[in-house]
């Protein structure tokens, strides 16, 4: 009976003993099979920096040519359609601001523009301002300026939808320009509709009272040379070329 009993007992040890082996086992499984600090990290993914903008920039220098007409601010814009002006087409409610009362600001916010400028104020005869316009990402293909002759009724002078497609960094163009007829308003010479310095008179009048289409300017009269009613002297008087105007492409 000993025996036997001692014989049960044996028995029951070995197999507990291999069932605590078969834990151990599967416990060192389960933890190998977790990695813990040892798993590869995955890997992170770098994202490249923006590309750096591309920046279109140009220098306008502007010299006044005359010698009793103030310019009025002006404007510079960049566009790659339309025309500020078309010669013996009507200007443009924005065109006949600027020319009758020297207000850029028309001009400026007009659609087709990408980027614009207005220069710091009147600029007086013999004087010369320098212009920065640039834009980024968008390679402009024409440049516009222009400005009023305020000692007039309704002249302007500039350049219109000069291109620039071609135009290299450090490339410098020079030009004179002429002086245009708005067509907007009758070249009276009346004090009260001169706006400038010479007559102090009204500015923009939305009445059109001329031909209403551009053309290029035939001059002032005067008082010197019989306009009896004329506020200007053969002072105001101005022979084209009005404006010298460099483009230089800084970048």
């Amino acid at each position: 009976m000993t025996f036997v009993i001692n014989s049960v007992l044996s028995f029951k040890n070995r197999n507990f003993k291999k069932v605590l082996s078969l834990l151990a086992a599967a416990t060192l499984i389960v933890l190998t099979g977790c990695g813990g600090s040892d798993s590869p990290a995955p890997d992170m993914v770098v994202e490249p920096p923006p590309p750096a903008p591309v920046i279109y920039r140009y220098e306008i220098s502007v010299t006044n040519l005359t010698h009793a007409q103030p310019m009025s601010p002006i404007a510079v814009v960049l566009h790659n359609e339309g025309q500020l002006w078309q010669l013996g087409q009507p200007a443009s409610n924005a065109l006949e601001m600027l020319a009758e009362s020297g207000d850029n600001s028309g001009v400026l916010a007009e659609s087709m523009v990408l980027a614009g400028q207005s220069g710091m104020g009147v600029l007086m005869s013999g004087m010369e301002e320098t212009i920065t316009v640039s834009i980024e990402n968008t390679m402009p293909m024409m440049l516009s300026v222009a400005t009023m002759l305020v000692n007039t009724n309704d002249a302007f002078s500039g350049i219109n939808a000069m291109g620039l497609t071609n135009m290299e960094v450090g490339e410098i163009i020079s030009m004179q320009t002429s002086s245009y007829d708005s067509g907007t308003e009758k070249n009276t010479e009346l004090m009260s509709t001169i706006p400038g310095p010479a007559g102090g008179g009204e500015g923009f009048n939305e009445m059109r009272d001329d031909v209403d289409f551009v053309t290029m300017h035939s001059g002032i009269v005067s008082q010197d040379d019989g306009l009896t009613q004329s506020v200007l002297t053969s002072a105001h008087r101005f022979d084209n070329p009005t404006l010298m105007i460099t483009v230089t492409r800084m970048e």
